[in-house]
């Protein structure tokens, strides 16, 4: 019989495959996963204040249909281009200073079609513009 104590080796646990693992891991994480970068669209909406009478000569009621129209001031734009627009714009503009752009969009319209008329606004020297939307509980009253 033998009987001679054999020295065995403490057991070690080789960290180098487990950084392999972790480093790989890493790299898969940081190229899928995708940065959001938050912007805020800053509008400046009125204060309605029931004691003061609107001022309409001031404004400019830009209508966008649901299938891409303009009417600028209750008269339809001839085209449909950012021009045509710009034009109509400018037209109502004249003579009177600084004007406030009130955008009036069907909720079918295409997003596009009111980048469009801030596009105009623009082009037509116009930088004050606001959305006009409907409460739900006027059923149809217009608030701003």
């Amino acid at each position: 019989m033998n009987f001679r104590h054999r020295r065995t080796e403490d057991p070690e646990i080789n960290l180098i495959p487990f950084i392999d693992v972790l480093l790989v891991i890493l790299i898969f994480l940081m190229l899928t996963t995708t940065y959001s970068r938050y912007t805020e669209l800053k509008v400046n909406l009125p204060v309605a204040d029931a004691e003061k009478a609107r001022d309409h000569p001031k404004e400019i009621v830009v209508a966008v249909s649901a299938d891409g129209r303009y009417m600028v001031n209750r008269q339809a734009v001839a085209g449909r281009g950012v021009d045509e627009l710009a034009q109509a714009m400018a037209i109502a503009a004249e003579g009177q200073g600084e004007r406030m752009v009130i955008i009036t969009a069907d909720a079918a319209a295409a997003h596009q079609s009111v980048i469009n008329v801030m596009d105009a606004a623009r082009r037509a020297g116009l930088s004050q513009l606001t959305f006009a939307t409907q409460s739900s509980r006027a059923n149809g009253a217009e608030a701003r």
